[in-house]
């Protein structure tokens, strides 16, 4: 279990303010001077050492990510842009970072683009985040009137901050599709190479993380790289924001550390499986385009929450948010809606996503049914693996996983359904949409 002394979001469940003296009170803004002071290369290297991964969802290094930015500049300006385009469905960690912490966001970009030699920074806040962006706005505010930020500030490095607000689609979460948004474009994810590093917003070196992943520098960069490296597993290391929610007792947001058991998390912080353990159907452990882990001693039992651990049981962590089902629910129809949800919000850019999620999601409703025949199951797993990695972004690797997952772990609760429909044919319910 974290100490208390280790917990780096103190304000995550807004006890206290959120403004300027707040966010001191609770140690940020504290020494910012001397981080920076530390330069490029001092910054870069404790964030390496620290072994931070970005908690965005692809867990890249934070540092490496950071050291492909030029060392030398070319005339044009470097940018940092901050993804708060939080719309992975069953996520809201960022969100509780926006509206009760957003002076660590505000610093950790400040330290961030010293580190990148970037002197401009847009934060990118999801379209339906309204308290969200009043919030981070007045705090960016409080920080301009403070002289912590713009130009000729008190911390030594001119940095600017513009809040902008997306029209919500799920695609700009995608960075390169969020760039083309930033950049008053339609939010289509480019092609890579050129990646971002060289050829990013307005055509000059950009890095793109995570609000969570920079809100966390600030405190690696006072308690020092050894202390983060310390909390979780080698290569899984920190805290982390999980987001529980579904068939629990009580669905919550908690501060944890990396490679926690998901059994200790569920119990210890959300009451336990509605009607107990025993009740555990399955879990997907980072976010909806995930591949679920089912119940049993060697899935679910023996889980632990960081990278790895998820992809031991061939899932991932994404973005650390747990949705819990119980026996209760209708696994099939589970994973159909969340295909519609992922046929929804395609961009329609590339032909394997634009025509594929439609096709899922119809043969998945028709196999909640039972209205299928059983060698559809095995076309289906055919045109999941069609669509991932034949896309130019990783939208369609999402898409498909959850489908994939469900084949993997419940092919025989489709058989079923499909030998009781064949036994007793019925007419077909109505469907959540119409085609």
């Amino acid at each position: 279990m974290l100490a208390d002394k280790d917990r780096i979001f103190k304000n995550l469940y807004g006890h206290h303010g959120f403004g300027l003296e707040a966010a001191r009170a609770r140690g940020a803004w504290d020494g910012t001077k001397e981080i920076l002071a530390k330069g490029r290369d001092g910054i870069i290297n404790e964030v390496k050492a620290s072994g931070q991964r970005g908690r965005g969802g692809a867990g890249f290094a934070t540092g490496l990510k950071w050291s492909f930015m030029p060392k030398q500049s070319d005339g044009r300006p470097h940018y940092l842009v901050i993804n708060a385009d939080e719309s992975e469905p069953g996520t809201c960690k960022d969100r509780e970072v926006m509206r009760h912490d957003p002076h660590l966001l505000i610093e950790g970009c400040l330290i961030a683009g010293c580190a990148m030699a970037a002197n401009h920074c847009f934060i990118y806040i999801r379209g339906e985040f309204i308290r969200e962006r009043e919030r981070v706005e007045a705090a960016v505010q409080q920080a301009y009137d403070a002289k912590l930020i713009g130009k000729n500030n008190i911390n030594g490095w001119d940095f600017d901050i513009v809040v902008h607000h997306g029209a919500g689609a799920y695609i700009c979460g995608e960075e390169t599709a969020l760039l083309e948004s930033l950049e008053g474009k339609k939010g289509q994810p480019r092609l890579k190479p050129p990646f971002p590093a060289n050829m990013g917003l307005y055509g000059c070196p950009t890095t793109v993380n995570n609000v969570e992943t920079i809100a966390q520098v600030p405190d690696i960069m006072r308690r020092g790289a050894a202390w983060f490296a310390s909390i979780g597993r080698a290569n899984n290391t920190g805290t982390k924001l999980y987001c529980i929610s579904g068939h629990v007792e009580r669905p919550c947001n908690v501060e944890e550390n990396m490679g926690i058991p998901l059994r200790e998390l569920i119990e210890r912080h959300a009451g336990g499986v509605r009607g107990g353990w025993d009740n555990l159907m399955a879990v997907i452990p980072g976010g909806s385009s995930m591949p679920l882990v089912p119940a049993g001693p060697d899935q679910a039992d023996t889980l632990l929450m960081d990278f790895d651990g998820c992809r031991d049981k061939k899932s991932a962590l994404g973005t650390a948010a747990v949705i819990v089902m119980d026996k209760s629910d209708d696994i099939v129809k589970a994973m159909a809606r969340i295909s519609y949800f992922y046929r929804h919000e395609s961009c329609g850019q590339c032909t394997p996503c634009r025509e594929g999620m439609g096709w899922m999601w119809r043969v998945l409703n028709r196999m909640a049914e039972g209205r299928a025949q059983k060698r559809e199951i095995d076309m289906l797993w055919e045109v999941t693996t069609q669509i991932e990695g034949h896309t130019i972004c990783a939208f369609g690797d999402g898409a498909a996983w959850p489908v994939q997952g469900l084949l993997r772990h419940f092919r025989p609760e489709i058989e079923r359904r499909i030998d009781q429909y064949t036994a007793n044919p019925h007419p077909a319910p109505v469907t959540m949409a119409a085609e």
